[in-house]
């Protein structure tokens, strides 16, 4: 059995995922409940995770996922409750999936930084870097932060973090961390010229790199940048 104040805050939290598909702050919750501190969100939240009705998921910043409905839940679509206001989230069809937060931060290996520029040495240390879930696809991914302006007419700065899905292959025309002779990585171009393997960047004032086939290492093509503004 929930309590009045359980009952709202699980309605809210449904909602919301319904509506925008992202988990409501704890500001939120607190000002819609009509709490005097986040310490009583805290409290309802945990109260509702250890029912089994919520949980959080791991590493990911303010992401709630609503697993089930009080059985006498409402079958009418329910509305954000307002101060003071009772009353549940109707639960959804059996052939509708609860609403999942879209607003996902999961963390990535930071590995050092990568040259747009003269090749420097690749994947020095290594710490973390929490990144939206949406800027990234399918399959293992890592973090660079970007050294040099070579590629500054692709978009990508000096500063920014590049982030890198995991592969050995990638196309003609793609952007990619290439090592070279098992020493130094650059981010460039990737094309082929015969037997001979060819790095463009993206900026005049510097010339393609041209290596021989068994000189280039692809460890990973470009998915996505994070930029800092300060």
């Amino acid at each position: 059995m929930l309590t009045r104040k359980q009952h709202e805050l699980l309605r809210f939290i449904q909602v919301r995922l319904e509506e925008s598909g992202i988990s409501p702050s704890f500001e939120e919750m607190k000002e819609a409940l009509d709490l005097k501190s986040k310490s009583g969100v805290h409290r309802l939240i945990s109260a509702l995770e250890e029912r089994g009705f919520i949980r959080r998921l791991p590493n990911r910043a303010r992401a709630l996922e609503v697993l089930r409905q009080p059985e006498d839940a409402n079958t009418k679509p329910a509305k954000a409750p307002t101060s003071g206001a009772v009353g549940m989230v109707a639960a959804p069809a059996r052939t509708a999936p609860l609403a999942k937060p879209a607003n996902d931060v999961i963390e990535i290996p930071l590995h050092g930084r990568i040259a747009a520029g003269v090749p420097i040495e690749a994947l020095e240390g290594q710490s973390s870097l929490p990144v939206p879930a949406a800027l990234l696809g399918s399959g293992d991914h890592y973090a660079l932060e970007v050294s040099g302006d070579s590629m500054v007419e692709a978009g990508i700065l000096d500063g920014d973090f590049a982030l890198v899905k995991r592969t050995s292959t990638a196309r003609d025309g793609e952007i990619v961390v290439a090592l070279i002779r098992g020493e130094e990585a650059t981010l460039k171009y990737l094309r082929r010229e015969g037997s001979m393997v060819r790095l463009d960047p993206a900026n005049g004032a510097y010339e393609p790199q041209i290596y021989g086939p068994d000189e280039v290492e692809v460890q990973g093509k470009l998915a996505g940048l994070l930029r800092r503004y300060h």
